[in-house]
């Protein structure tokens, strides 16, 4: 890893990686069921934004996945998340949750808020 590469790019680079440990994995089984296994370990395991990134890498060529992980994208099910979309980072986490929970009211996400007795 270099401190040079942005930080998409390190994102980009690990998914890569990772992609292409679950396609060394099912190149051990029999060719009939490599492609739909990586694509249902994908679907079943990796959240829609890291799909959606997925496809982005492969629909600007896909550099660096093997092949099995290229014929195996035509299985895997295509996010339409939107870059921020996820629950509890960046804009979200700062704003807390819906309806008032969260940080900025300050409730604790380590322990829930539980009422105390009055007895």
């Amino acid at each position: 890893m270099s401190h040079d590469q942005s930080p998409e790019q390190l994102v980009l680079d690990k998914l890569v990686r990772m992609a292409n440990q679950i396609a060394t994995f099912f190149l051990s089984q029999p060719e009939s069921v490599r492609a739909e296994g990586v694509a249902t370990h994908i679907n079943k395991f990796w959240e829609p934004r890291m799909r959606r990134h997925l496809f982005e890498h492969l629909d600007n060529g896909g550099a660096g996945l093997l092949p099995l992980v290229v014929e195996a994208s035509t299985l895997i099910r295509r996010s339409e998340a939107k870059v921020g979309s996820g629950v509890g980072v960046g804009e979200d986490a700062r704003q807390g949750a819906p309806g008032g929970k969260g940080p900025t009211e300050g409730e604790s996400l380590s322990e829930p808020s539980i009422p105390e007795s009055a007895a």
